[in-house]
């Protein structure tokens, strides 16, 4: 018969080795403090907003915020998920526990499955020694599923579990465990087409939805896509000690064309990029990535470098652009793989080859 049993302090000795340690709560009393302190090192310009899309967002989220109940923040890659799941963490009763992420998309439902819930001494191939899984490190606090559409079939009904039943198991281990923590979850894919697919449960669907906030694509905020940039250019030209004043007018224009596949990281990443290179008192054209200051190719799409009159690119040209396109719009070498249908060791190679 098991044995139900609560997860405390007992647990968060040597074992939390095994997990990041920066995902240990903080004392209640340094959480606010530490908070602060970490996002005036990032920047978290994402919850800032003119557009009335955005608000509405927001508001259902920090609305739901003091409650219990279960959200599924949706949208596009680099829309600022996690970042909306930190500021919800950080309103609700929860906030003196931590927050702990865990990312859904891995290679072997066995790796994810430990790193979920635990594991024992020899409870799979490759376990030489006991783990604290990361529903153990949320107690009291929020676990956040990261690309929860990625999570295995056969883990489902686990995951399922925990939100019913509030309890799990660790890998190799017949003790029943209690799991006090809320879920948040984060999705970019339609998971109503993994649903009929096959690929999601049915059930599960319904326990993560209890909530729905819908992230719209930077693409549709444009009204945010300047007063960001600014304070991007503000925040990394002071890291970086340089008298950047502001961006010139060509690149403002830029900004405010551009697509945006990669949202607010590829935002990120280009304000960045043109504070390193920027030469002079202002970001130029020529200091930010190549697609954003050009006009598309004919028929490839809005990120393509241009071409000159009369000469089409090979196909290996737009190979590279291609991917050069996924790797800005995508948070790892595995989800830019996986977009792009092939093996990580494969991207690496192309990578290589096309010196990306």
């Amino acid at each position: 018969m098991n044995t139900l049993v609560t997860e405390g302090a007992s647990l968060r000795g040597p074992e939390q080795s095994a997990v990041e340690a920066h995902e240990s709560a903080p004392p209640a009393g340094q959480a606010g403090e530490l908070r602060e302190r970490t996002w005036s090192v990032v920047p978290e310009v994402e919850l800032e907003t003119n557009e009335p899309a955005m608000r509405a967002a927001l508001d259902v989220a920090f609305k739901t915020a003091a409650s219990e109940a279960t959200i599924l923040l949706r949208g596009e890659s680099g829309t600022g998920k996690g970042v909306l799941a930190g500021a919800i963490h950080a309103r609700s009763p929860r906030a003196a526990h931590p927050m702990v992420t865990i990312h859904c998309q891995v290679p072997s439902a066995e790796v994810l499955e430990g790193e979920l819930f635990g594991y024992v001494q020899g409870g799979f191939n490759g376990a030489v020694r006991e783990a604290v899984g990361k529903v153990a490190l949320a107690e009291g606090g929020i676990l956040f599923l990261n690309e929860v559409g990625n999570l295995p079939l056969v883990l489902q009904p686990k995951l399922l579990r925990v939100l019913q039943q509030r309890c799990y198991e660790r890998v190799g281990e017949s003790q029943t465990r209690a799991a006090n923590v809320r879920v948040l979850a984060a999705t970019s894919h339609n998971l109503e087409a993994e649903l009929a697919a096959g690929r999601f449960l049915e059930d599960l669907y319904y326990e993560l939805n209890v909530v729905e906030v819908i992230i719209p694509p930077l693409r549709e905020r444009p009204a945010d896509i300047l007063p960001m940039a600014e304070r991007l250019r503000q925040f990394y030209a002071e890291r970086d000690g340089k008298p950047i004043s502001g961006f010139a007018d060509p690149v403002r224009d830029a900004l405010m064309r551009y697509a945006w596949p990669g949202n607010i990281r590829e935002l990120r990443n280009a304000v960045e990029r043109g504070i390193i290179f920027a030469g002079g008192p202002v970001v130029t054209l020529a200091d930010l990535p190549s697609q954003i200051g050009h006009p598309c190719h004919a028929g490839f799409g809005p990120t393509t470098r241009p071409w000159a009159a009369g000469e089409p690119p090979t196909l290996e040209q737009m190979e590279a652009e291609y991917i050069r396109r996924i790797l800005a719009s995508t948070a790892s070498i595995g989800e830019a793989a996986t977009k792009l249908g092939i093996n990580p060791s494969t991207l690496y190679r192309k990578r290589k080859k096309y010196r990306i």
